[in-house]
């Protein structure tokens, strides 16, 4: 089977004493992108700017009226687990980044730690994890756009909303092929209005809440459908939570790692929790659980207006625009590191990896990310998105605490974090208990797709991987 060669240092399929081949002006050419490696443009600001971004949308403007219909108040205590089990794996995650510095974030932990067939389908989940994830960005951008027109007196209806989707991710493909530096520079503007915005409405919408300002809120039983249905919307809304992971995949990128990372992915978590539970509890003292359910993906917007009224509309609307740019953009630059990533250790073709030279970014990742997103967007099925994302995040998030405790057992000479898990092994082993099992409160129809694409890539690995040696596993 022909395959691309890799790069030294990275994953290869060949022998090291094989014949050398002469170069050609086409192959020198191919070596100088093969070779060429991401620059380290982001800090600590942008690696939060990613976390934050990616975190924000789906959770505090899409996911209410839907974790309402299902939790109803009690959906606070599902954003509040999710919130927990990620803690369990961004501890460990950070620890394996500083060690492991390298754009591919979870799928290099584990391919280190585990060996190439764990690599391979972890890798290859994560990209098509991601094209899930993003997919979903992307629809709930749509509903926003819709919603803004709207607020402007511009009636479309539902029927614009696939297809401002798929423009705006095909725009946001492009962007990011011209710099990472300029994905950033918009990411961080983007988090800094949105936070902006939400800190504003919350507080007063808190305020209201408690009745210290307005009329009181009309008290609603807090579990009204039982204790079920909170895990059940647990691992509906962990898709909030894939932002954390996503800092892991451009670690390549990030200057100072050994401190920016786990700065970054745990901090994230924290400021990104705290507003989903007061998120909820805000939107479900403003209407009962069975109308948010009813106000579906943009129910937010008439908790804006119910609060501040029309002022009040418009600024989430806005908001909601911003959060969801926010994910999707960079949803997308993470995907295509993911891809970038597998590509160098040769459990993809290598072209996958090669590096524009003109502006220092993995274009043909950035297409294989692109064109599956708008792919998937245009089914518009939210909810499944969102629940095939979690599956598949929620194995990798597993076996990266499996990884650590397997490289903390072996500690390989190369093996030298900046940073240690507190807790080790307790918090490895809750965090991979909790992420496997969260896994069994899904919907049949999300594990049953998931289960596949994970078929899927474990099938990739006999046909084309198995032969490939990773340098540095274990």
């Amino acid at each position: 089977m022909d395959r691309d060669a890799p790069a030294v240092g990275e994953g290869t399929n060949i022998d090291d004493e094989a014949p050398r081949i002469e170069p050609t002006i086409e192959t020198e050419a191919a070596t100088k992108t093969d070779d060429a490696e991401l620059e380290r443009t982001l800090g600590l600001v942008g690696g939060l700017a990613i976390g934050i971004g990616t975190m924000i949308g789906a959770g505090i403007f899409v996911f209410p009226g839907l974790a309402a219909g299902r939790a109803g108040p009690a959906a606070a205590g599902s954003f509040a687990i999710g919130a927990v089990i990620a803690l369990f794996v961004a501890l460990p995650a950070s620890e394996l980044a500083t060690a492991m510095p390298k754009s591919g974030g979870g799928y290099y932990f584990i391919s280190r730690g585990l060996g190439t067939f764990a690599g391979t389908v972890v890798g290859l989940s994560l990209w098509l994890g991601l094209v899930f994830a993003t997919a979903f960005y992307l629809v709930g951008f749509g509903y926003y756009a819709v919603d803004t027109l709207a607020e402007l007196g511009i009636a479309v209806g539902n029927g614009l909303v696939i297809p401002l989707a798929l423009l705006f991710g095909a725009g946001f493909t492009v962007l990011n092929v011209t710099g990472t530096e300029n994905a950033a520079k918009l990411q961080n503007g983007i988090v800094a209005l949105l936070l902006s915005i939400l800190v504003c409405f919350l507080g007063f919408g808190g305020l209201d809440a408690l009745g210290l300002v307005g009329e009181p809120a009309t008290p609603e039983r807090f579990a009204p459908f039982g204790a079920f249905p909170v895990l059940t919307t647990s691992a509906l809304v962990f898709t909030s939570y894939l932002g954390f992971a996503q800092i892991a995949t451009v670690a390549g990128e990030m200057r100072d790692p050994g401190r920016n990372l786990p700065l970054s992915m745990v901090g994230s978590v924290l400021i990104v929790g705290a507003l989903y539970v007061v998120t909820i509890f805000v939107a479900t003292s403003a209407f009962g659980s069975e109308r948010l359910a009813e106000l579906g993906e943009t129910a937010m917007v008439e908790v804006g207006r119910h609060y501040l009224g029309s002022i009040g509309a418009l600024a989430i609307v806005f908001g909601g625009l911003l959060a969801t740019i926010s994910s999707a953009n960079a949803s997308i630059l993470s995907t295509s590191r993911a891809v970038y990533a597998v590509s160098r250790d040769a459990l993809l073709p290598r072209r996958a990896s090669r590096i524009n030279l003109r502006y220092g970014t993995p274009h043909v990742a950035l297409g294989l990310a692109g064109g599956p997103i708008l792919v998937l967007v245009a089914t518009g099925q939210v909810e499944l998105l969102a629940e095939v994302a979690s599956f598949l995040h929620l194995v990798m998030y597993g076996l990266i605490c499996v990884a650590l405790v397997s490289l903390r057992r072996d500690e390989p000479e190369w093996y030298d974090p900046d940073f240690r898990t507190p807790g080790y092994p307790v918090v490895p082993a809750v965090g991979a208990v909790a992420s496997f099992g969260l896994i069994g409160f899904m919907q049949p129809a999300s594990q049953v797709i998931g289960v596949a694409v994970m078929a899927v890539t474990a099938g990739w690995y006999f046909y084309y991987a198995r032969d490939v040696t990773l340098r540095g596993a274990l």
